[in-house]
């Protein structure tokens, strides 16, 4: 695996560690390498910046960190990596990108001497993304790989499966293991296989899913379900085969899809968000054009907007930007300024997140779509696809289960799993 390959994994891997009570013990680096590169990514912008230090601590907070006992151990990590500068209460932090970030991440990692079960997370996570692996060669594979017993690699796969690192259907060592990235390489290849698995009928409805999202970009769950129906989604969902982002606010919550490989005509969409910033952003703007009062701020041309930001302007002000970017803001991919009169004005800090939401979102007509949803009410959360995922495939049913086993059956030529 190359750096940024590499950083992904360790992103991934840390966000499922932080979820789990006890596994940063068993994964020490991986947790490390993890918080800091998550801190550099929300302190840094795409220019260099200087932020002082009660900016650094709501910072860290928004990242989940414990600022009086975490906060001084990653800065002190970033300082002696010379990627930010502490000089009394100012912290000056070197411009950055996702990709200069994951690199890093790979970097403090090998700092950190990881041992043989954090090594081998990554080498199984890379190798269950690419394709369906069957348990039993997996466990050979990492047994031999990194010289791991056979009693302790059994134990460390059915931890990685428990924690997350990757994904398992099937019964004992028979199984697949597979993770949610399966569907944003070889895409082509895999959806066609996926298709000829399906009825004439589903078939039918994925094609027609399918054009819809190439149109415009991302669309809301609404759509999905009635163009799908509800169980044919909730199969492909679960499988990764279709990518859900969920914004929230005081009456609830509201689902987005887009395709995982809606970025990959532009960029590598496992690496380049793998913060989820420009999902985010995506899923930010769809709900200002679809589910903001008028009288608030909803957006018109989302590429007018999105124009003007990545060219440094300031945009607003409005009511809507104070209430709908708050997630964003706490990333610091925009910044946001009081106006006056209840409004706000709005700047972009992270460009490239701009520029990759930019494109995702006019590749097609994404003004175009309307959804009949009760306005107003502001964006107050948001949940990126694979925790969204993971969130399904915990309540999945059964018989819900046996249909995304027929999905991923189809990967492996009809074989059964």
């Amino acid at each position: 695996m190359d750096k940024e390959t590499k950083g992904a994994w360790i992103i991934h891997h840390g966000r499922k560690i932080a979820l789990h009570i006890g596994a940063a013990s068993d994964y020490p680096a991986l947790d490390e390498s993890s918080k800091a590169a998550e801190l550099l990514m929300r302190l840094g912008q795409t220019d260099q910046s200087v932020l002082t230090k009660p900016q650094a601590v709501a910072v860290a907070r928004a990242a989940n960190l414990n600022h009086r006992t975490e906060l001084p151990h990653y800065l002190n990590i970033l300082e002696k990596r010379k990627l930010i500068d502490i000089s009394g209460e100012n912290i000056a932090i070197l411009g950055v990108t996702t990709r200069s970030v994951l690199a890093h991440a790979n970097d403090i990692l090998e700092d950190g001497e990881p041992n043989e079960y954090e090594q081998a997370s990554l080498g199984l996570a890379e190798l269950t993304s690419s394709e369906l692996q069957e348990k039993k060669k997996s466990l050979e594979y990492i047994s031999d790989t990194y010289h791991i017993s056979n009693p302790d690699v059994k134990d460390f796969v059915n931890q990685s499966i428990e924690l997350g690192f990757v994904d398992f259907e099937g019964d004992g060592e028979d199984g697949l293991l597979f993770n949610g990235n399966l569907f944003k390489r070889k895409t082509i290849v895999k959806t066609g296989k996926v298709l000829s698995s399906l009825s004439s009928e589903e078939e039918e409805r994925v094609v027609e899913f399918s054009q819809t999202l190439q149109r415009l970009g991302c669309v809301h769950s609404r759509t999905a379900d009635r163009i799908l129906g509800e169980t044919l989604f909730e199969k492909l969902k679960a499988a990764g085969f279709f990518e859900v982002n969920i914004v929230s606010n005081e009456h609830g919550e509201h689902a987005f899809v887009n395709s995982p490989g809606a970025f990959h005509k532009f960029v590598n969409p496992f690496i380049d968000d793998s913060f989820d910033m420009a999902k985010s952003l995506v899923a930010a703007l769809k709900y200002g054009m679809t589910l903001r009062n008028p009288a608030q701020g909803r957006i018109i041309s989302v590429d007018w907007i999105l124009g003007a930001l990545i060219k440094g302007r300031t945009i607003g002000p409005a009511t809507a930007i104070g209430n709908d970017y708050r997630v964003l803001e706490n990333n610091r991919v925009v910044q946001l300024s009081h106006a006056g009169g209840g409004m706000f004005s709005m700047r972009l800090l992270k460009r490239e997140i701009g520029e990759l939401a930019l494109e995702v979102l006019t590749t097609g007509d994404a003004n175009a779509e309307a959804i009949n949803a009760p306005p107003g009410s502001p964006m107050t959360g948001y949940i990126g696809p694979e925790e969204s995922r993971t969130l399904l495939r915990r309540r999945q049913k059964p018989q819900s289960k046996r249909a995304t086993r027929d999905i991923l059956s189809s990967l492996r030529g009809g074989r059964s799993i």
